[in-house]
């Protein structure tokens, strides 16, 4: 009799053995808990062996069961609420971390489920049909998991001691395969919703248009939340400016797409309207709002009559459950997002949102609105851009048309200023002044003239060979009589002739005009302005260099604006327009090249210019200029 008992103790023990290998290497829950089911019957001497899991919903759902086929057939996949074991626990007799209810204790209106045919033994510790005898399942840090049921041992007893304890190890290793499985769970939804959340992320900043952007992010949101369905809307934002402007543009989304045609028009119209109402009452709050089946509670967002409109849509679509994300960014809701899951089609509710969940949903609620204000910040951008593009193109009309009109009585004044000279015997001081400031104020239309040419982006040109080393002759040519009469020494020996670029003849030699003259200008009695011209790869490069007054290094970063002028007094002292230096730049920008400038003050000023050769494979690219301290001798 004692090798009997001991031979089943090595056998209980093997089992358990064998179980805690299944549970560490397996990570399939309900292979886990048919493996302790189908144990306990071997081992334990039960006919029947149930195990249920919590669910989401707080009720106690099957998973395993083991034994008599007829009780299985009955229990598997069934479902019972968990507040009616919490009754029946209140009732039973505690073994240890078993509950023991004996029949003549269970309430008269109790759930029976499957029932044994068998007849009681006559002895104390016999076993009655309706007794039941429960083991709790719990995780580590003894919560709450389940329970391991057992019915009807084959000796027809209750069992002893050392069955209670193989019963309760049993018990423990299916707590620790429901909490694996539980960390399981819980791990690969939060991966999920990690990739959801960056893939909406990643997707609203990369696509400018806001409209395409939330189409975008349906299909991750649907994958990443385990949603059958949503709708997204984003309100349009105050209509602002004059009222005959166009109407500010909201955008709205339905996975799928064939969604409010389904519900139809008055339906869905309703529903977003309640929709966009909660969403502005969670936003303050940061919370979202669940509701799930009719009656359930939503926390004061909604009341019986909002209630009612969304539960027969609900129906409608399956059933289940949703949760309305508000979308927002600092103080303002901006739309909002309505996710749902339906029922499954085996009548079992749909599974709830946990609480993670309802995190990950606000944190992408808030992306959402950052993406939403970043895109409104760029539509502002872009409009304000446009304006100012069209405000420029208005105001370069305007001055070529004044300039214009200037220009007309101004060659007339110059041709009778100049008449008059000859007419009179000589120049006199007034006539002289007359002529000298007329020519002046010429220049100074013909600057601006050309500055609102070359600025217009819309006036396109087609670049031709241009010789530029003969620019740069012909500009020496110009300037010789002044340079001589002010002993200035004037080299473009190394300006090689026969190097082409590409480009506007006139404008470019407008561009080396300028520098040649402003560099003799600049420069006084005994200084030298030397030029060169070479090629390099794909570019020419033009270098006008000069021993003049240079340029302090404050003045460097306006030094390419329209009408800048020096702040050194013996620049003031030189008449000019502060356009030279600006068309330069306007020009060398328009061919796709650049300019540098280097200067020391006192010292001189060297001016690099590079442009695009003939034959380049593209233009070069244009380049916002640099400025260095130090002077480069070529």
């Amino acid at each position: 009799m004692a090798g009997a008992g001991t031979s089943r103790e090595v056998h209980a023990l093997r089992s358990l053995h064998d179980l805690i290998t299944t549970v560490h290497s397996v990570q399939d829950l309900q292979e886990v808990l048919q493996t302790v089911a189908a144990g306990v019957v071997d081992v334990l001497g039960f006919q029947v062996a149930v195990i249920s899991c919590l669910d989401a919903q707080d009720d106690l759902v099957v998973l395993a069961a083991a034994g008599d086929e007829d009780a299985c057939r009955t229990m598997r996949g069934s479902r019972a609420p968990l507040q009616e074991f919490v009754d029946e626990f209140e009732l039973a007799d505690t073994w240890g971390s078993l509950r023991f209810l004996p029949h003549d204790r269970l309430p008269e209106d109790a759930s029976t489920g499957w029932v044994p045919e068998m007849q009681p033994l006559d002895v104390p510790d016999a076993w009655h049909p309706l007794d039941t005898l429960y083991a709790l399942l719990q995780g580590p840090t003894g919560e709450f998991l389940g329970v391991l049921n057992v019915d009807l041992p084959v000796d027809g007893r209750r069992p002893g001691p050392f069955g209670r304890q193989i019963l309760e190890m049993y018990a423990v290793q299916a707590g620790l395969a429901v909490h694996h499985a539980q960390e399981r769970s819980r791990l690969r939804q939060r991966v999920r919703l990690s990739n959801a959340t960056r893939t909406v992320l990643e997707t609203t900043g990369r696509e400018p248009d806001l409209g395409a952007a939330l189409v975008r992010s349906c299909p991750p949101l649907l994958e990443g939340f385990a949603c059958d369905w949503l709708a997204l809307e984003v309100f349009a934002p105050a209509r602002a400016g004059s009222p005959d402007g166009p109407a500010p543009v909201g955008h709205q989304v339905t996975w799928p797409g064939d969604l409010a045609g389904r519900l139809g028009a008055p339906t869905s119209a309703r529903l977003s309207d309640l929709a966009a109402r909660v969403a502005q009452a969670c936003w303050p709050l940061r919370r979202t709002c669940v509701v799930a089946e009719v009656g359930d509670t939503t926390e004061g967002f909604l009341d019986e009559e909002e209630r009612a409109v969304i539960d027969e849509p609900l129906r409608a679509l399956g059933g289940g459950t949703v949760m309305l994300v508000p979308v927002g960014a600092a103080r303002d809701c901006l739309g909002y997002v309505v996710m749902a899951r339906t029922e499954p089609d085996s009548g079992r509710p749909a599974e709830s949102w946990t609480e993670e969940e309802c995190q990950a949903a606000l944190e992408v609620g808030r992306e959402l609105g950052r993406a939403v204000e970043a895109s409104r910040l760029h539509q502002r951008e872009l409009q304000l851009i446009a304006e100012l593009r069209e405000l420029d193109r208005h105001k370069g009309e305007m001055i070529a048309t004044i300039t214009h009109e200037l220009k007309t009585p101004l060659t007339a004044i110059i041709g009778y200023g100049e008449l008059l000279e000859a007419t009179s015997g000589g120049p006199t001081r007034h006539v002289s002044a007359i002529n000298r400031n007329a020519r002046r104020l010429l220049e100074l239309i013909d600057d601006m003239l050309l500055l609102t040419t070359v600025k217009d982006p819309h006036r396109p040109f087609e670049p031709v060979p241009v010789d530029l080393g003969a620019l740069v002759h012909e500009a020496c040519d110009m300037v010789e009589v002044q340079a001589t009469s002010r002993g200035v020494g004037l080299d473009a020996s190394a300006a090689a002739r026969g190097v082409m670029v590409a480009g506007d003849s006139f404008e470019l030699a407008r561009l080396v005009g300028n520098l040649v003259g402003n560099a003799v200008k600049f420069t006084g009695p005994g200084g030298a302005v030397t030029l060169s011209v070479a090629a390099r790869g794909d570019h020419v490069v033009l270098r006008c260099t000069d021993s003049g007054i240079g340029i302090a290094q404050s003045d460097l970063a306006d030094l390419f604006e329209e009408f800048n002028r020096s702040s050194n007094p013996d620049a003031h002292a030189v008449p000019g327009t502060g356009l030279g230096l600006a068309i330069v730049k306007r020009i060398a920008e328009r061919h796709g090249g650049s300019v540098l400038v280097e200067s020391v003050l006192g010292e001189g000023s060297s001016f690099q210019v590079t442009l695009p050769a003939v034959g380049a494979p593209s233009l070069v690219e244009r380049a916002v200029p640099s400025y260095a301290g130090g002077m480069s001798r070529p």
